[in-house]
């Protein structure tokens, strides 16, 4: 059985899987990313969720690192 992920629209948290939908990134590269602190995250309870606003910052730091990484080369 499969569960489809809907397109997070308008959402104030979405939970890894649905960031990593959006990202276009897989689950494993999500925690990964979370895990080192590249991509933040809130926690309520025990889950642990993913404001729009840090998808956001994650995608400027990954333009950044691209940027630098074209000058360096």
């Amino acid at each position: 059985m499969s569960t489809a992920i809907a397109a997070p629209v308008d959402r104030l948290l979405y939970r890894p899987e649905e960031a990593a939908a959006t990202l276009g990134i897989g689950r494993s590269l999500i925690y990964e990313e979370i895990r080192l602190g590249r991509l933040q995250t809130v926690r309520i309870g025990r889950r642990r969720l993913v404001p729009p606003e840090y998808v956001a910052q994650y995608v400027e730091l990954l333009k950044r690192e691209a940027e630098a990484a074209s000058r360096t080369a």
